[in-house]
C-alpha cells in the first residue's frame, strides 16, 4: 500500500505537489495550499436523499437561512434591471435599485401575495400585476390604487422586506436570513485564494440549465470528486490524475483538483505522449493528430502551451503568467451549500438546486465565466434543455457536453437505487469522498441550529 509523508494511504503514482514541481512556470501559492481533513467513516444516512421530511427541513433551516448565488453583476448592470431566483418553492426578486446597490426582496405584494416579478427584465417600479400597489427600487412604497379604502396602512410599515445581499469576484449573493453573518465572513478564504485569478473580470459566455431526475445533492456529488472517472469516464482516463486528485477541506468551502496531462493510475496500460494528446483532443487512431507528439516530449506542457495560444487573444499576455497546472487542471472548488466556482483558467462554474418544491428533481446549470478583450460582451442569456435533450444538444459545451451526459445517465439510477435499497446510508471513501462528507457534515449542522 502507498502512503504519504504522515503516513496516511494514497494512491500510487505522482502526487499532486510532485506534479507541480515539474511545472514550466511558476505556480501560484494556492496551489501549494493542502488542507486534508479526516471527517470520519460513518456512513450517511439515505433519508437526506429521498425523505419529503427530510427536504422540508431544508426548506425552513438550510435555504432561508444560508448564503446562495443567485446571478451575476453583469446581468444587472443598469438601474431598475431585475432577476427573479427561485429555490425550494420560495421565490426572491433582485434589483440594481440605484448605481451602486443591489437590493433583495421576497418575490411577494404586501397587498394580497402576488409574485411582483414572473420573469427577469428591467423596470422602473416594482407594480404588482395583479392591483397595482406598486413600490420604488429601494423597497419604499409608491402607490396604492384607491388609497381612500386603505387608510389603516402606514407607508412606513408597508416597506418590502429585505434580504441580506452580497458580492464577491462578480457573483451576487442573497441571504433571507436578516440576522445572517456578511458574506465576507461566511466565505473566510476563499476571497484571498481567488484574487490571483480575478473571476470579476470575466463574462459570462455560457449559461445551460437542465432538470435532472434526482436530489439536488445526487446531482452535486456527482462532480464533487473524481473516483468515478474509471467507471464513467473511461475515455479521459489516459490523460487525468482521476485518483491522484487533491481533496482540500476549509470551513464554508472545499476543493478537489484533480491534474490534467497525467495518466489514471487505474488505468491498466502506459499510453504514450502521443496517445495522451489524442485522448484528450477525442482524436481517433485514424485520424491525424493536429498536435503530434514525441516520447521526448510532455504532453502536459505542450498541451498547457496549446491552451496559452489558444487563449493570448482575450486575454492577453496574462496567460504566459499562467503555470502549466492552471491551464489543465481542474480545481473544483464548491461554497457551501451548491456554489462551485473553478480555479485558474477554467471556465466553468455550476450550480444545483431543488426543481422548485420537488425533492427528488434538481435543477442543473453550467456556466461559461471567459476573459475578454476591450469591451464586456453582453451576459450570455440561459438556454433551458428540454427533457429529451442532453447537454451534446448546446454545442457550445464542446468535450464536455460528452462528460455531462455520461454523469446525467448515472443521477436518476442513483435516485432509484436509493429508493429501493435496504441499505440505510451510503459507504463513501474517507480521502477521495471526502469533499462529499464535507457537504453532508455541514448540512448536519445546520439541520441541527434551532
Amino acid at each position: 500500500m502507498t502512503t504519504d509523508a504522515t503516513g496516511r494511504p494514497r494512491s500510487p503514482g505522482i502526487s499532486y505537489q510532485q506534479l507541480l514541481d515539474t511545472d514550466t512556470h511558476d505556480v501560484p501559492v494556492v496551489l501549494r495550499l493542502e488542507s486534508p481533513k479526516f471527517l470520519g467513516s460513518a456512513d450517511v444516512s439515505i433519508d437526506r436523499y429521498i425523505s419529503r421530511d427530510w427536504h422540508e427541513l431544508e426548506k425552513q433551516k438550510l435555504w432561508s437561512r444560508v448564503w446562495q448565488y443567485v446571478c451575476r453583476e453583469e446581468e444587472i448592470p443598469a438601474v431598475g434591471d431585475h432577476h427573479v431566483y427561485s429555490i425550494a418553492g420560495a421565490s426572491y426578486l433582485i434589483v440594481r435599485s440605484d448605481e451602486h446597490t443591489i437590493k433583495a426582496y421576497p418575490n411577494a405584494c404586501l397587498h394580497r401575495g402576488r409574485q411582483l416579478k414572473d420573469y427577469d427584465g428591467r423596470c422602473s417600479e416594482i407594480r404588482c400585476p395583479f392591483h397595482g400597489f406598486a413600490w420604488k427600487l429601494d423597497g419604499s412604497l409608491q402607490d396604492i390604487p384607491a388609497q381612500w379604502d386603505f387608510d389603516h396602512v402606514e407607508p412606513e410599515q408597508f416597506h418590502l422586506p429585505e434580504c441580506k445581499v452580497g458580492t464577491w469576484a462578480g457573483f451576487v449573493f442573497i441571504n433571507p436570513d436578516p440576522d445572517a453573518e456578511s458574506l465576507e465572513d461566511f466565505l473566510g478564504e476563499i476571497v484571498e485564494q481567488f484574487e490571483v485569478w480575478d473571476l470579476a473580470n470575466r463574462y459570462k459566455q455560457l449559461h445551460v440549465a437542465k432538470v435532472v431526475p434526482c436530489n439536488w445533492k445526487i446531482a452535486q456529488e456527482a462532480f464533487c470528486e473524481a473516483f468515478h472517472v474509471n467507471a464513467t469516464h473511461p475515455q479521459v482516463m489516459p490523460y487525468l490524475g482521476d485518483t491522484n486528485s487533491q481533496v482540500d477541506v476549509w470551513e464554508n468551502f472545499s476543493r478537489v483538483i484533480t491534474p490534467g496531462g497525467t495518466v489514471s493510475p487505474l488505468l491498466d496500460w502506459t499510453p504514450t505522449q502521443d496517445q495522451m494528446m489524442r485522448a484528450m483532443l477525442d482524436v481517433r487512431e485514424d485520424q491525424q493528430s493536429p498536435i503530434p507528439l514525441t516520447e521526448e516530449q510532455s504532453m502536459r506542457a505542450v498541451a498547457a502551451a496549446a491552451s496559452r495560444t489558444r487563449w493570448r487573444a482575450a486575454a492577453g499576455d496574462w496567460v504566459d503568467r499562467m503555470s502549466d497546472a492552471e491551464m489543465m487542471d481542474s480545481i473544483d472548488y464548491t461554497v457551501f451549500p451548491n456554489f462551485h466556482p473553478w480555479g485558474a483558467f477554467n471556465r466553468i462554474v455550476y450550480r444545483f438546486r431543488p426543481n422548485g418544491d420537488d425533492h427528488r428533481t434538481a435543477i442543473m446549470e453550467v456556466l461559461f465565466l471567459a476573459p475578454f478583450s476591450g469591451e464586456r460582451p453582453p451576459p450570455a442569456p440561459i438556454r433551458w434543455l428540454e427533457d429529451f435533450e442532453t447537454f451534446s444538444d448546446e454545442p457550445e459545451l464542446g468535450m464536455l457536453a460528452k462528460v455531462f451526459d455520461q454523469d446525467l445517465f448515472n443521477m436518476p439510477r442513483v435516485q432509484t437505487g436509493l429508493e429501493s435499497t435496504r441499505k440505510p446510508g451510503v459507504t463513501l471513501a474517507n480521502y477521495q469522498e471526502s469533499k462529499v462528507r464535507w457537504l453532508h457534515a455541514k448540512l448536519d449542522e445546520w439541520m441541527a441550529k434551532p
